[in-house]
Order: structure tokens, then C-alpha cells, then sequence
């Protein structure tokens, strides 16, 4: 797992969601050996919940985390799967 990635991440998402529940999952390692992983950027799956995400679709939602994590795309992420949910209030 690259740890200071996964902080990386961590440190976007709150700054820009203020996120009720964040989750940040290293999946690089099921990815070793494939083609985009070759160039060193990981696979990760973010969980996070929002107050950000309410009256949002989520395609919106999804957008939304990419711009957040604009400055690590294609160099330090190569592939994300997004969990983008609103709190139950």
C-alpha cells in the first residue's frame, strides 16, 4: 500500500467535502502487471459521504471527486472507483 497516496487522497477529499465518512482503499496490488499500472500511478476505491453530494446526481457526484483529485490524475491515480453518498438525516 502507498501510504502517503492514500494521505494524499485523504487530505484532498476533506478539504474540499468535509466528508461525514471517508474511506480510501489501495487496490494497486490486485492491478501488478497490468498495462496502466506499469508507470507506477495506483488503483484506489474512495467511500465517502457528504452533505456536499446532497441535491447532486452521480455523475455530478462522481465529477466532483475527479476535480477534487485533479492534481493526482494520470500521474499518481490510474484508476478510482467512486462510493459517493449523502448522510441519512
Amino acid at each position: 500500500m502507498n501510504v502517503e497516496r492514500v494521505q494524499q487522497i485523504d487530505a484532498l477529499l476533506r478539504e474540499n467535502f468535509s466528508p461525514e465518512f471517508l474511506e480510501i482503499i489501495d487496490d494497486s496490488h490486485h492491478h501488478i502487471g497490468h498495462a496502466g499500472a506499469k508507470n507506477g500511478a495506483g488503483h484506489f476505491t474512495v467511500k465517502i459521504c457528504s452533505d456536499a453530494f446532497v441535491g447532486k446526481t452521480l455523475v455530478q457526484r462522481h465529477k466532483m471527486v475527479y476535480s477534487a483529485l485533479d492534481s493526482m490524475m494520470h500521474s499518481e491515480i490510474h484508476a478510482l472507483s467512486i462510493e459517493a453518498t449523502v448522510p441519512n438525516k
